[in-house]
């Protein structure tokens, strides 16, 4: 265990970010190249928790994650009840863009917030319509793919290039089908238990889509909050550097990364959702030294979170106004003092914090 923590780096840990935050649109690119080459998965492929084995092998910083996760602001809930005077209450959902059965099955008090809404907001509607998506990929294909007379290997040294070959042969993918692609979404292709991309390849819907079609199918008003333009703009505006060093990062962890994703998967089932950012930083302590990789995962931070946020509240706003809105976004958006919570409330609207 002590050798697989050390091994994670800060480019990982804000590509595993970028997964969650993006994976449906990520996949929906991933789909036209290479993915028919992936091995089939096998029937159980979650990892460990690996705060399971820290509680026990390093009960100290095991025990300073956990201060600061209840420092967290909003971090101890998924569900979050806005209420504004001469209007009936909306509510604010955290979700997890994955299939696995644990994160689809809703929590009793959001199911009935969701079906008692008359408008449901997701943070792009365009998940609904993949052809749609992948013409707005086709319009500007500079965001996912090498254009220009460069790849992916001048990007890389000697070393980082035969990790990448190896790595990605042993997935059933070779090096020179990807080398158009930018890092980042090869990163959207391997850094995913293989159970989900089967099941995503096999046509289950994960979280926010399921909303989606619900909401559509009950016949509520259903309405996004970013565009799928504006997400991959945000990615694609960190510097390549960062991505390809995720990038190798997350291939010379193999399938080892999967204990990462089974970590954030319970953590997010039990509404601990500010626990998810300290785990990835204790598991990373480069993260919060200075130098030049705390300075990237700022900057990423920064981009995918925090700047996303004060979008999704502005235009969260006249659903709120309106009332009966169930607002559906990714969990990492909610919690902290720039999280959707805290800005909802400084924004004027009581937030009160559902329980289960």
């Amino acid at each position: 265990m002590t050798d697989r923590l050390d091994r994670m780096t800060g480019p990982l840990l804000a590509a595993l970010g970028a997964v969650n935050a993006l994976f449906a649109l990520i996949f929906l690119a991933v789909l036209l190249v290479a993915m028919h080459a992936m091995p089939a998965a096998a029937d159980d492929c979650r990892g460990e928790n690996i705060l399971a084995a820290m509680r026990d092998d390093d009960p100290e910083a095991y025990k300073r994650l956990r201060a600061e996760a209840e420092a967290t602001r909003n971090g101890d809930t998924l569900l979050f009840r806005i209420d504004k005077p001469g209007v009936e209450p909306s509510w604010l959902f955290g979700t997890m863009h994955l299939t696995d059965e644990r994160v689809i099955d809703l929590p009793e008090n959001a199911r009935k917030a969701f079906e008692t809404s008359a408008t449901v907001a997701i943070e792009s509607t365009e998940i609904l319509d993949p052809a749609k998506a992948q013409l707005a990929l086709f319009s500007k294909p500079e965001l996912t793919m090498f254009t220009g007379s460069d790849d992916l290997s001048d990007y890389l040294t000697d070393e980082q290039r035969e990790i990448l070959k190896t790595g990605l042969a042993a997935r059933g993918v070779q090096l020179a089908l990807v080398e158009r692609m930018k890092p980042w979404l090869i990163t959207g292709m391997i850094a995913l238990p293989p159970c989900e991309l089967d099941r995503k390849k096999a046509g289950q819907s994960f979280l926010d889509l399921k909303l989606a079609q619900d909401a559509d199918k009950a016949g509520k008003d259903l309405a996004g909050l970013e565009t799928i333009m504006e997400q991959f703009e945000a990615m694609a505006s960190l510097p390549m550097e960062f991505h390809v060093a995720g990038l190798v990062e997350t291939i010379a962890l193999g399938d080892r990364i999967d204990d990462i994703i089974e970590t954030m998967i319970q953590l997010y089932v039990a509404g601990d959702t500010g626990a998810i950012w300290p785990m990835l930083r204790t598991v990373s302590p480069e993260m919060d030294t200075d130098g030049e990789l705390a300075d990237s995962y700022a900057e990423f931070e920064e981009t995918m979170v925090h700047v996303r946020n004060e979008t999704m509240v502005e235009r969260s706003l006249p659903l709120l106004d309106k009332g009966s809105a169930f607002i559906a976004v990714g969990a990492l958006h909610l919690p902290g003092d720039k999280g959707l919570a805290a800005l909802f409330e400084k924004a004027g609207y009581k937030v009160t914090p559902v329980y289960e």
